[in-house]
């Protein structure tokens, strides 16, 4: 294990589901330091995974108390070295359209589940959206899998290192209006592992 793999933050997301520990990338200094505040002042204690895709993603971070956010953004640090595998975790925002900066939620995330794609399907993301893919993540998207049409547009800030099954659980389960789960899903606490 390298030193910067030692060094780097992980968070243990206890759910009813399961736990997922993450590490947050060090080179998203405001997301990572966001989510550890977030983390520490209990923001994320009881906070459901409101929307839920079975195949793309599963998203939380709103408050206990049902606030959607903290009442800030974040400025986007989208990497090229960053993309969205099985397991990606990243920064929900609003669209383009009211934010043209990509300004990331103050706490909302998502952690992806995604497809496998084929070499065909990922030239045609390419085509179609402009992307562009390294051999690196080609090998990713055809084997591991993840949702490549998000590159680009979405701050990635860590990924799940343990507990991608309890993610696939989480996907599974029945969802209502507006991609909410029937049977509520919660972060029970979350812990900084790594002080």
């Amino acid at each position: 294990m390298t030193a910067q793999a030692q060094k780097e933050t992980k968070v243990l997301l206890k759910t009813n589901y399961g736990d997922i520990t993450v590490k947050l990338y060090d080179d998203t200094p405001m997301h990572r330091d966001n989510f550890i505040k977030l983390v520490n002042e209990g923001w994320f204690t009881g906070s459901p995974f409101h929307r839920v895709i079975k195949d793309f993603m599963i998203q939380g971070g709103q408050n206990a108390d049902g606030r959607v956010d903290p009442g800030y953004t974040i400025p986007a640090e989208i990497k090229s070295n960053h993309y969205h595998f099985k397991g990606a975790l990243a920064a929900a925002r609003m669209g383009d359209q009211v934010n043209p900066k990509k300004n990331s939620s103050g706490s909302q995330f998502y952690i992806v589940q995604g497809n496998v794609f084929t070499i065909q399907q990922l030239e045609r993301f390419r085509d179609y959206y402009g992307k562009t893919f390294t051999k690196a993540m080609v090998d990713v998207y055809t084997t591991k899998g993840g949702t490549p049409h998000l590159d680009g547009d979405y701050t990635v800030f860590g990924e799940v290192v343990e507990g991608l099954e309890v993610v696939d659980k989480i996907a599974a389960v029945q969802t209502g209006y507006m991609d909410v789960p029937v049977e509520p899903v919660k972060v029970i606490s979350a812990e900084i592992l790594n002080k």
